[in-house]
């Protein structure tokens, strides 16, 4: 059984997963490690819950959108998209930031939003996906890489079976 998602993970992680799965127990794991899904669910607390951690990390950085889009999906390699464009009026330099979070994070758990918001708030700060980025988004969320492991687990299960939430 191939685990995309979880491709570049040592052999013996993707043999636990694959173990839950023959098992019937990976929605239980996911379930009890996430009982819930979030509560924001429309652009404007998205936007806020965006903007939190933007004045707690990046206090000089301005946002200007950030919104579920569902023409962002998993199966072209995305989760979420930043962009930053920088244009000149009348002799200022505007800067607009915009977020956008593809719907499939609408019925996931908080720890999954927060750790795609962390990813795409630090592409604002590091480009790349180096290791200064992951620093930062460690920076941001201590939890970084096991909630990352996870919501991959988790996209493993949505192709397998569907929604869990």
């Amino acid at each position: 059984m191939q685990l995309k998602y979880l491709n570049n993970y040592p052999q013996n992680l993707q043999n636990q997963i694959r173990e839950l799965i023959e098992q019937d127990k990976l929605s239980n794991y996911l379930l009890n490690k996430y009982p819930k899904k979030h509560e924001h669910q429309n652009d404007k607390a998205l936007y806020a819950y965006t903007n939190e951690f933007r004045n707690t990390f990046l206090k000089k950085f301005t946002l200007s959108k950030v919104l579920y889009d569902g023409k962002i999906n998993v199966i072209n390699n995305a989760l979420g998209t930043h962009t930053f464009v920088s244009r000149v009026q009348g002799g200022k330099l505007k800067a607009k930031n915009e977020i956008r979070i593809g719907t499939v994070f609408k019925n996931m758990p908080e720890e999954f939003l927060r750790m795609i918001v962390v990813h795409e708030l630090a592409h604002f700060k590091e480009k790349e996906h180096k290791k200064a980025f992951y620093k930062f988004c460690t920076h941001m969320e201590p939890s970084y890489h096991q909630l990352e492991f996870d919501l991959r687990v988790y996209l493993s299960y949505i192709e397998m079976f569907g929604k869990l939430y």
